[in-house]
């Protein structure tokens, strides 16, 4: 049986990252980057990258294939287009670039750090309303972490 942060260990060797200054500068050389943020349409709803577009990690297979409800067309007609996946912390987008790899992506990343070093970059972050999010409330979504029925006993 391998853990959680054993199979990203395992993936990392496999998969291309991009730290939040290269993504950055990706982003003001073209318009044609597609950034996917893979988390929950609650977190997305709280932070994430401007013009980003929410596809939970939990339907990305079936988001990157025709004829599924989930169908992301950009992302169904974009294996050789230039895709960063982003999370809170780089795990899950990790994870899910090696996935996307299997499935055919040739030219897919994962933003390494995540949205977590995004902020600590101290590059911008947009809630639902297309609002910057300010630094308090931002710091409240990345401070938050294991309830204490969530700790191993």
């Amino acid at each position: 049986m391998k853990t959680f942060k054993q199979l990203i260990d395992e993936i990392l060797p496999h998969i291309n990252e991009l730290f939040p200054w290269d993504l950055e500068e990706r982003l003001q050389q073209t318009d044609e980057l597609l950034v996917i943020d893979i988390t929950e349409p609650n977190e997305f709803n709280t932070v994430h990258i401007k013009d980003a577009v929410n596809v939970p990690r939990g339907v990305l297979e079936t988001s990157c294939e025709w004829n599924y409800e989930d169908t992301v067309p950009a992302l169904a007609s974009g294996r050789d287009r230039e895709i960063v996946l982003v999370c809170r912390s780089g795990n899950r987008s990790a994870l899910a670039a090696y996935t996307m790899q299997l499935m055919g992506f040739t030219n897919v990343s994962s933003l390494k750090t995540g949205l977590r070093g995004w902020f600590d970059y101290e590059l911008p972050l947009y809630d639902e309303q297309g609002k910057e999010v300010d630094e308090d409330e931002a710091d409240d979504y990345f401070s938050k972490g294991p309830r204490p029925d969530q700790m191993e006993p």
